[in-house]
Order: C-alpha cells, then sequence, then structure tokens
C-alpha cells in the first residue's frame, strides 16, 4: 500500500463510503487534472514537470476509459 497524503486517505474514505461521487472514468480525470497542474504558472517549475511527466506516461500507458 502506498502512503498517501491525509487529503487522499480522507477523500478515499468518502468516496468507498458513498459520501462524496465516484468518478467512473478516473484514469481520464486523473490525466486532465495533472494536466491542469502542469500548466499552472503560480506552482513552482519542478511540481509542474513532475504533473506534466504523470500524465504524459498515463497518456502513454494501456488504459481504456472507454469501457
Amino acid at each position: 500500500m502506498f502512503k498517501y497524503s491525509e487529503k487522499t486517505k480522507n477523500l478515499i474514505n468518502l468516496i468507498g463510503s458513498g459520501d462524496t461521487a465516484y468518478v467512473p472514468k478516473a484514469i481520464t480525470c486523473a490525466v486532465n487534472t495533472l494536466d491542469e497542474i502542469a500548466q499552472n504558472t503560480n506552482l513552482p517549475e519542478n511540481i509542474r514537470e513532475s504533473a506534466a511527466f504523470a500524465a504524459a506516461n498515463l497518456v502513454l500507458s494501456d488504459y481504456n476509459d472507454d469501457d
């Protein structure tokens, strides 16, 4: 199990309990969110670069959110 931040753990619990919406196309959601972070010039460059790297790897992976 990965060591997630408290924010992430809290949302995992909320989604799992049904108190917060589940996003069925989660990988597409993640790519879009990471790309938004990569474009945000108010954030440090290393954060933007990490987000872009993660988004690019997800795009090039074999995921399929069309099912």
